[in-house]
């Protein structure tokens, strides 16, 4: 029997400042391939060779596909608490209440605790996450004693789902 869904979410990467840099650079590097290839101008005081330039903007172009691929989708159900971080993780990956001792949102810092935004392995003392943007989560506790934040733009939300079905674990 298919479990009944009871929060759903999906993110992508919101910040301005990496949309600017990867407009920045793609259009660098067209502007230079216009004018290295198609005006035969060379691009730049020590000019790259043709490959190069145009292996340097398949780099470019390859990444930004990429963040606008990048989704994290949340999805809590009666049996447990799904995530996904694609296209890094195809299917979802299944936390089953058993397994948790605590759930609950809290604010964090996303440079301070996990160096920034993505999949962030346990590096440091708060654990692992998964997060694109804002700084409020729904942090994982599990019984061996690994933790995980998953980043949400809809922490009232989930507070109240978590609530309603006594899943609310602060202790």
């Amino acid at each position: 029997m298919e479990e009944k869904i009871l929060f759903t979410e999906q993110q992508k990467f919101s910040q301005w400042w990496i949309w600017l840099l990867l407009i920045v650079l793609n259009v660098f590097f067209i502007f230079g391939i216009n004018k290295q290839l198609i005006h035969h101008e060379p691009f730049g005081d020590h000019p790259t060779g043709d490959i190069g330039l145009l292996a340097g903007f398949g780099l470019i172009l390859f990444v930004t596909l990429l963040f606008y691929t990048f989704k994290l989708q949340t999805i809590i159900k009666e049996d447990g608490i799904y995530v996904r971080f694609f296209p890094v993780q195809i299917a979802y990956r299944k936390y089953s209440w058993d397994k948790l001792t605590k759930t609950y949102v809290r604010k964090y810092s996303p440079i301070a605790e996990y160096g920034g935004w993505g999949f962030r392995g346990g590096i440091s003392k708060s654990g692992c996450a998964f997060n694109v943007s804002g700084n409020q989560g729904l942090q994982l506790a599990f019984s061996d004693r690994q933790n995980l934040l998953i980043g949400t733009n809809k922490p009232d939300e989930i507070k109240e789902v978590l609530v309603k079905i006594g899943k609310y674990k602060i202790e």
